[in-house]
């Protein structure tokens, strides 16, 4: 009978252990429910006065222009985009102007903005979507990811803020925020891990309008408050609601989200030398002599190998004499 009694009495503590359990379970989701609002709402608010007057945002160009927006702003800042992309745009409104363009002259157009083949590549998606899908972007994100050059973050990006759809964005600004916010430790970098795709999806609003300005406010925030090295935490509209500040910001500086890439002495300055001489020529003489090659780099070694790198990827053509020229 006792025995019987002690069952009896361990299962009502398991049942009131398990109670307890739901119940701190239940306060602990109302609680990242409550902060989640907060922070949406904040942030709505921060972005709705702070936004950047970027000239593709605010649905005032194509979804063929907010796709060259985001081609032309990887690894590069924003605000170094906004000339190149004026210009570009006022030159080839859209994706049939640009598959007519000659390659000389987009490789021109790209300027400084640094890894040219973005530019070629860009170009190839002109050409597939003025072609194949009759100079319409395509609305969906398979149909996105099909385009050459188009991987998930573009396709997601131009799925959100050209279209309006619920689609998480995940960038390395928005990957350190929401690591910083959310989880309260830095983002790793590298690819988007599980833990990371699942927290975007978890905190992106289910209405498609308020999760645009959640995205693009998100992005803006790790652009230009939550930086990787020196956050403006001060300045911060989600500051109260940050794990990450409020835990003494550990870790800040120890490991970057985009390492530090190093660039003199590097194939990428040699190669930036060797197009930005072509591009400096006049328009339909982008020619330059083999004396004028060698005056650019003293190692020669690394000027043929960088020269070599260039021609494999379609960026310039070498002629039988050793000059170098844009290709047609």
């Amino acid at each position: 009978m006792k025995e019987h009694g002690e069952a009896r009495e361990r299962k009502q503590n398991r049942e009131h252990e398990r109670e307890r359990k739901q119940t701190r379970e239940w306060i602990s989701e109302t609680a990242r429910d409550r902060t989640r609002e907060t922070v949406r709402a904040h942030l709505a608010a921060w972005w709705e006065t702070n936004a950047r007057d970027l000239p593709w945002r605010f649905g005032r160009t194509t979804p063929w222009g907010v796709l060259v927006s985001e081609v032309m702003s990887q690894q590069t800042q924003m605000s170094r985009v906004v000339p190149y992309w004026t210009a570009w745009m006022a030159a080839w409104p859209d994706a049939a102007a640009l598959a007519a363009a000659s390659t000389a002259e987009v490789i021109t157009a790209w300027g400084k903005l640094g890894y040219p083949r973005r530019a070629l590549r860009l170009q190839e998606c002109a050409r597939v979507v003025a072609t194949e899908c009759h100079d319409e972007l395509p609305t969906t994100y398979d149909g996105l990811t099909a385009l050459p050059g188009i991987g998930d973050y573009t396709a997601s990006a131009v799925m959100s803020f050209a279209y309006g759809k619920r689609v998480p964005v995940i960038d390395t600004n928005i990957r350190r925020v929401l690591s910083r916010v959310f989880l309260g430790k830095e983002s790793m970098g590298g690819a988007a891990s599980r833990e990371e795709r699942d927290l975007a999806d978890r905190v992106l609003p289910e209405d498609p309008e308020r999760s645009v300005v959640w995205n693009q406010s998100v992005m803006e925030l790790g652009a230009v408050i939550c930086t990787a090295k020196k956050p403006v935490c001060e300045h911060c509209p989600v500051s109260g609601e940050c794990r990450f500040l409020a835990a003494g910001r550990p870790g800040l500086g120890e490991r970057r989200t985009r390492p530090r890439q190093r660039f003199q002495g590097t194939d990428r300055q040699v190669r930036g030398l060797v197009l930005n001489a072509l591009r400096a020529k006049p328009a339909g003489r982008q020619v330059i002599a083999r004396d004028e090659i060698e005056a650019l780099w003293k190692d020669r070694v690394q000027l043929d190998a960088c020269i070599a790198s260039l021609d494999e990827d379609g960026l310039i053509d070498m002629l039988p004499d050793g000059s170098l020229r844009l290709p047609a």
